[in-house]
């Protein structure tokens, strides 16, 4: 069991799992500076910490993340304040180490996900929500358009004409959720937890890196992507120590 020392991010391992929870409870933990910095530190304590086997990233308290904390740019820099910039430097640098763990991982939405918090849920491989959790993409409440990669992520989890209309703004349940596909389940998440810290790997990251790979890539290349995983995955001990098994329980 280990532990960082934040303040807007709380660093937790045990069991194998990470659990990384955002916590700026008075403001429904929405994200500041101090928050990004210190989230991409959790992510990359996790990447690299050998007895983390899946990564959990959940809200302190009753909500997951309402998004972007506006009260943190300065009033009188909001006419010059250049939001383009801004992403870059902070989401986009976190979503991009997302996409490149080899772990699985999780968004846990343990209350409203909204705006930027919605997005980051989107880039977790897996999603779990609470029966009560409220979820909404509302960039444009604010004049602003999705970011955060909802725009990658959202059109393959529930195609373009859901993520279009999703996009409007309204808030939704965790059962619509469900239906449309956006999340994985409701409640129970340390059934998933447990289920993912057996995973083989490399084998997941292959998986997870070629099924991607579909969406841009021509057939042929994917092909040669699976060439390329299969033999990674065939050297491992993952697979060395599956095929032991099978052949001693067919004996």
């Amino acid at each position: 069991m280990s532990a960082l020392k934040n303040e807007t991010v709380l660093y937790d391992v045990k069991d194998g799992i990470a659990t990384i929870t955002m916590n700026r409870p008075h403001v429904k933990n929405a994200i500041n500076l101090s928050m990004h910095e210190e989230l991409y530190g959790a992510f990359e304590e996790a990447a690299n910490d050998d007895d983390v086997l899946v990564i959990l990233l959940t809200g302190k308290d009753s909500s997951f993340s309402s998004g972007a904390d506006i009260k943190s740019i300065p009033v009188d820099q909001l006419a010059t304040f250049d939001h383009g910039e801004y992403l870059r430097d902070t989401y986009n640098r976190l979503i991009l180490l997302l996409e490149e763990i080899n772990k699985p991982t999780i968004a846990h939405i343990n209350g409203i996900a909204v705006g930027a918090g919605l997005s980051i849920a989107l880039a977790c491989d897996f999603r779990v929500a609470e029966q009560d959790a409220k979820l909404a993409l509302s960039f444009f409440g604010i004049g602003l358009t999705p970011d955060a990669g909802a725009s990658y992520f959202l059109p393959r989890i529930v195609g373009l004409g859901k993520a279009l209309e999703i996009s409007m703004g309204d808030l939704f349940s965790a059962e619509e959720a469900l239906r449309n596909g956006l999340i994985h389940q409701i409640g129970n998440v340390s059934s998933l937890t447990t289920r993912l810290k057996q995973v083989p790997f490399p084998a997941y990251w292959w998986m997870k890196h070629n099924m991607k790979a579909g969406f841009h890539h021509s057939l042929k290349e994917v092909l040669e992507l699976e060439v390329q995983g299969q033999r990674d995955a065939g050297n491992s001990k993952s697979h060395q120590q599956a095929i032991s098994a099978f052949i001693n329980k067919m004996k």
